[in-house]
Order: structure tokens, then sequence, then C-alpha cells
């Protein structure tokens, strides 16, 4: 087994978690958790054989395998790695992530999440919870999709990424276009490509969107609302909302369903 299908829908429940100790007693360990989810991170050269796979641990490795899944370590002495062992449930929709991958800068970050949840896991389970959870969001993000994996292009990725950070900024197409490192015609193609419209109508609809929301969820004035989206004008706003949500704010505010 070289890659596995995770959710992340929801946050794990953490059932065990700590520092393992092994290669003392013997150099090989042969076992399977028929109902847990096993997340390893290493510090040491040994190897780990998954479902009949073999990969090799180096220091800076992390593995993910799943419930009933037969591992074989074999060590080359005293082994110490951080462990967690974990129920996941099937929320939100799957990815996948390789069994075994190198951490590379990001393993001192996962060092620090997974020594956080076991200092916590006597008091605070769900404190435990919350950091093998971004532990596990780190994990599956180490590897760039492949060309043939569903999501968005890099570029895009990227250019939705800063616009959303920025909603309540002046916005523009070649502004966005550098920040994705892409020429202005490019982002427009891959854009309409990807998302099926183009970077002006899906900045004006996230605005919206977000307008709407703070409207009828929050008590913000109106000018506070229009600003924090980007629309400072009054009458652009007041536009945008009869054009977009059908309905002018006032109106909006009013709505419970």
């Amino acid at each position: 087994m070289r890659e596995t299908e995770v959710h992340l829908g929801e946050p794990p429940v953490v059932v065990n978690i700590g520092v393992g100790v092994h290669g003392v007693a013997s150099r090989t360990d042969v076992f399977r958790l028929p109902e847990l989810w096993q997340l390893h991170l290493y510090q040491y050269d040994a190897e780990l054989t998954v479902d009949g796979t073999a990969h090799p641990i180096r220091p800076g490795r992390v593995s993910l395998v799943p419930p009933g899944t037969t591992v074989r370590y074999r060590y080359q002495g005293r082994s110490e790695h951080l462990y967690a062992h974990l129920r996941i449930a099937p929320a939100g929709p799957s990815r996948t992530v390789p069994v075994m991958q190198d951490a590379g800068p990001e393993f001192p970050m996962l060092s620090s999440l997974l020594l956080n949840a076991i200092a916590a896991a006597p008091g605070a389970p769900e404190h435990t919870r919350a950091e093998i959870w971004t532990a596990l969001w780190r994990v599956a993000r180490l590897t760039p999709p492949t060309a043939t994996s569903r999501g968005p292009h890099p570029a895009v990725g990227t250019a939705i990424a800063h616009i959303e950070a920025r909603l309540a900024a002046p916005l523009t197409i070649p502004e966005i276009a550098r920040a994705a490192g892409i020429s202005h015609n490019h982002l427009t193609r891959l854009f309409r490509a990807e998302t099926g419209t183009t970077v002006v109508a899906y900045i004006r609809r996230r605005r919206l969107q977000r307008a709407h929301h703070l409207l009828r969820a929050s008590t913000l004035s109106i000018p506070a609302v229009a600003a924090s989206v980007g629309i400072p004008d009054l009458q652009a706003f007041n536009k945008a909302c009869r054009r977009e949500l059908g309905a002018p704010p006032r109106v909006l505010r009013g709505t419970t369903s």
C-alpha cells in the first residue's frame, strides 16, 4: 500500500497518543489496529512494510496507516517516535494521502502539534483533538496534487486565496495575477476553465455572499457591512444587493429564511 484515502471533515477521536519506544526487546514488530488509524512521526532509520509494500523510514518522515492494515517494522536499534491512534469518521470529501512521506520543512510544526497534543491529553482531550486535526490537515497537504487529481490549478488556488483574504480591499485582476505568479490573460483563461466563471464575477459573488451573511447574522450597520466586503459606496452596495441577492440591504436584514 502506497496511498490511502482519509476524510478530514470532522476532528478525529484520539484513542491513544504518546512517545512509542521500540526496537529494544525485538528488532521486529508485526501488528494490526483493526479499528484505528496510525499517525507516526519519525526521527530514526528503519523500515515499515504496509500490506506488503516496504517504505524506508528516515528522520523527518511521517506515516498515516488506515485501520485493519498489517504493518511490519524493522528497527536498527532503540527507536522512539511520536504516535497517535485515531478514529476518523468518514465525513467530508476524501483526500488521497501517501502512507509514508517526507514532512520536509513542516516537520518541526508537526512535531510541535503532536507534542502539544500529548501534553494536553490527560486533562484536555478536546485540545488534543484540535492539535491532531490540524496535524492531519498538514499531512494531507504535504504532497502537491497530481495533474489528474481533482482540485483547482495551483495558480487559481493562489488567486482565490488572495481574493478571499482581501475582499474588503480594492481588487484588480493584474494585482491578483501577480500574486498568483502568472499573467493577466493566463489567469483569466485558467480561472474560467477551472471555475466556470470570471475573476470579476467570482469577486462580486463572494462579496455579496459575505454581505448577505453579515446582514442576517450580525448587528453591524449597513455601511459597516458594505465597507467590510469592499463596496463602501452605499448606492453601489444597494444596487449590488438588488441585482445579486434580489432585495435591498434593509429587506435582506429582516429575512429569516
